[in-house]
């Protein structure tokens, strides 16, 4: 205990910039392995362009459902987590003042699992035995090394996540009556939301494992499904969520503004927690086994979490006009001239907001169930996920980037590196451009996704699809100069860049906003009202589907 009590003065003494050096370098590493994991995803993703456009022959030891298997891997699951860890536990220590020990060694203990995790899941992609995608739906079946994997990556995911509790708590005994900072805030969403979200894809690999192995002869494909995107659905909005953050916390003080209300900010966070989870059916309008009054209530709730979009649009907005008139803008629209268009850490997460409100009216149509029939299973999908993922939440990671990553590396972001990530994020946007916008219109021309390129015998519908796997190929060259691009600016912010002293920028709340009332940090509450909407969107389908399980199938390999 003494030994403990002596660590935890050490950190407190020598907290520089915010963060200790030992919490500092935790984060410099997950970081790290976020923006490798971007560089390898990036490579795949052009090689996944190039020939779904018929433009490039893979080699026959490399097939398309190898890369694509791969690119979702570490692009959807190893970029996104190990970026969330590393911005959010960089937080946690500037905002708390520092990582507990016994924290700090839990993240260092997630960190390894989550590697070793991944090793085991990318073996057999390798080796063509778990060409199963980044769903892995069954019947379908890949090695059991790959599922062992994916338990690992689960488990150093709960590590984080419970050590990000104890720092709060931790906090909150410290200075009871008072409310957690707010970035410590959107972490303990995000947090909560990682660890219950992935409980339903952990219950779904423990079954699958067994089933690989030849221990039991067929599996509940429904069940499997239904499982997977309770964690999916949930998947995309911690992404998001974690993006808000820096929209809401980040992005205000770059411009030299204040927070819109402090209030409504918990506000929002506390309704994306709570109504997150039980929406993953809009996923699975179209499966069969499901009543529509449950699909009705997944569809609610998923339409549901526009409101607080649409008070986030509406906040960031004010924060906009409020601050570029404060400095001097006139007439209607002289206020935009007065934000700071020319730094990327405004620049990169402006154009991520306005391309959600964009990605946030698609997916409408992905979640009604009449036009979900004619964009299910249809390049239409692929399309907005580059929308919301690839844009509004990678756009914000790389906004994020140019300011923590040499914040936690005690460097400078340096005019030449700042011009050089605006060229960055007009690369990115116009390469989203060409392929997201593609991608829409094919889909809606009937072009399947998940599929490698074909012609289907020269079939005229097929045919017409051609100039726009051109143009989609366009864009994914774009992108992969954007991916070259932001890996060097990290690296060299991370190594090269001159040392110095850069500023975790956390903008104040407007003091005309009142005092914001306790109630909101009651997480207890508001974690019992999210298990209760989960148990009413999913108790009774998944009973239904244990109760009158269908035959099964045995596991297929179809590659």
């Amino acid at each position: 205990m003494e030994l403990v009590r002596k660590e935890e003065m050490n950190v407190n003494k020598h907290v520089s910039l915010g963060v200790s050096p030992q919490d500092a370098k935790l984060s410099k590493t997950y970081l790290l392995v976020a923006f490798i994991s971007l560089l390898l995803g990036g490579v795949l993703g052009l090689l996944q362009g190039l020939n779904r456009a018929g433009l490039l022959q893979l080699p026959p030891w490399l097939n398309y459902y190898q890369v694509l298997t791969a690119h979702g891997i570490l692009l959807v699951l190893v970029l996104t987590a190990f970026f969330t860890i590393g911005y959010f536990y960089a937080a946690l220590s500037h905002t708390l003042g520092g990582l507990l020990p016994k924290v700090r060694k839990m993240a260092w203990t997630g960190f390894y699992m989550k590697v070793a995790g991944i090793v085991m899941a990318v073996i057999p992609i390798l080796k063509n035995d778990a060409s199963v995608m980044y769903t892995f739906y069954p019947p379908m079946a890949a090695s059991p090394l790959f599922y062992i994997g994916l338990v690992f990556i689960v488990l150093g995911v709960w590590m984080c996540a419970f050590g990000s509790f104890l720092s709060v708590a931790h906090w909150r005994k410290k200075h009871k009556g008072e409310h957690i900072p707010i970035l410590a805030f959107f972490a303990t969403g995000v947090f909560v939301l990682l660890f219950f979200g992935s409980i339903p894809v952990a219950l779904e690999v423990f079954i699958i494992i067994p089933w690989t192995f030849g221990w039991i002869d067929t599996i509940n494909v429904m069940l499997s499904r239904t499982l997977f995107w309770a964690f999916g659905h949930t998947l995309v909005n911690i992404w998001y969520l974690t993006a808000v953050s820096a929209w809401y916390v980040i992005v205000p003080k770059i411009i030299g503004g204040k927070r819109f209300s402090d209030t409504l900010t918990r506000v929002v966070i506390i309704l994306l927690v709570i109504m997150n989870i039980p929406g993953g059916f809009h996923h699975q309008i179209v499966d069969p086994g499901i009543s529509e009054e449950i699909k009705y209530m997944h569809v609610f709730m998923s339409l549901a979490i526009s409101f607080p979009s649409l008070m986030t649009a509406y906040a960031m907005f004010a924060v906009f006009e409020r601050t570029g008139r404060n400095k001097g803008g006139r007439g209607l629209f002289g206020w935009l001239k007065k934000l700071p268009w020319k730094d990327v850490r405004f620049l990169a997460p402006m154009i991520a907001m306005i391309s959600f409100i964009i990605g946030g009216a698609g997916g409408i149509a992905q979640t009604t169930n009449q036009l979900n029939q004619v964009v299910h299973n249809t390049m239409w999908v692929v399309g907005h996920f580059h929308i919301t993922v690839g844009t509004s939440v990678i756009l914000t990671f790389f906004g994020i980037s140019y300011w923590l990553v040499p914040y936690v590396s005690k460097r400078t972001l340096t005019q030449e590196m700042n011009r050089l990530g605006i060229i960055q994020t007009i690369t990115w946007t116009v390469g989203m451009i060409f392929m997201a916008i593609s991608m829409h219109w094919i889909g809606l021309l009937g072009s399947p996704r998940r599929t490698s390129y074909t012609t289907y015998g020269d079939h005229a519908t097929a045919l017409s699809w051609d100039p726009y796997l051109f143009l989609i190929a366009i864009g994914g060259t774009l992108l992969f100069i954007g991916v070259l691009l932001q890996v060097y600016i990290v690296l060299n912010l991370m190594f090269w860049a001159p040392k110095g002293d850069t500023e975790f920028p956390i903008a104040d709340s407007d003091p005309k906003d009142g005092k914001t009332p306790y109630w909101t940090e009651k997480w207890g509450r508001w974690i019992v009202i999210m298990l209760l909407l989960v148990a009413m969107g999913y108790v009774i389908p998944i009973v239904d589907f244990i109760m009158n399980a269908p035959p099964g199938s045995p596991p297929f390999k179809t590659w």
